[in-house]
């Protein structure tokens, strides 16, 4: 029987994507544009932690958000009413974004007046992590409810996520979720992951993370 010739069409589209990512990586760190890409599962308080951070922020540097989800603009005119600038990103039905993708949403809202441009990815715990965006930094919001697991269950997520903001830390007394069980896991899957506790309701842990966002800022225009 003569062989069959395979192609792996998935290492294909992931080194495409790799190379499409680093080319804009660079492109966005000689304009000064830091792209942080903020992921998450649905409900976990992604666009209450943004709302939040921008009042942090949005004082001392200049904010755009890109809101990607599958239908509607909901968070898109949430995020509008703190004043940034803000786009939303409809997939088509993709549960991701990747780098071309990431790359049409900029050139759309515009980075020549912008310093931090925030992508909120579509919400899920697996396929936004496959796919690099091009992102200076990545984050990802793991909320209380649940449960303090999630970093055994989906290690790919917290293993590309330079900082992982715990929210609705608030609510603990509520849940049998254990924080530093879930730091520990955190660390398992990623010892340089920075861990910060918050709570997006009260502002609890805003300011630890706005400074956090501050110093890295600085640091890619040095």
């Amino acid at each position: 029987m003569d062989k069959v010739r395979v192609i792996e069409i998935k290492q294909s589209v992931f080194a495409n994507n790799d190379k499409q990512a680093d080319i804009l990586r660079e492109e966005n760190r000689k304009n000064g544009v830091f792209l942080l890409n903020l992921m998450s599962s649905p409900g976990s308080g992604k666009t209450t932690t943004l709302t939040r951070t921008i009042e942090a922020l949005k004082d001392k540097i200049k904010i755009g958000v890109m809101e990607a989800d599958i239908d509607s603009d909901v968070d898109a005119i949430k995020i509008a009413k703190t004043g940034v600038k803000s786009i939303q990103l409809h997939t088509g039905g993709m549960c991701h974004l990747d780098a071309s993708m990431t790359k049409q949403g900029l050139e759309e809202l515009g980075t020549d007046d912008i310093d931090l441009a925030i992508l909120e990815n579509v919400g899920n715990l697996v396929c936004p992590a496959e796919f690099d965006t091009g992102a200076t930094k990545n984050a990802m919001i793991l909320s209380v409810p649940e449960g303090e697991d999630k970093p055994l269950k989906y290690p790919l997520m917290f293993s590309v996520c330079d900082i992982v903001l715990i929210n609705k830390i608030d609510v603990m007394p509520y849940f049998d979720f254990d924080l530093e069980k879930c730091k520990e896991y955190i660390k398992m899957r990623n010892p340089k992951a920075k861990v910060i506790p918050i709570c997006a309701k009260t502002g609890e842990g805003i300011s630890e993370w706005a400074q956090w966002l501050l110093e890295n800022i600085n640091a890619l225009k040095q």
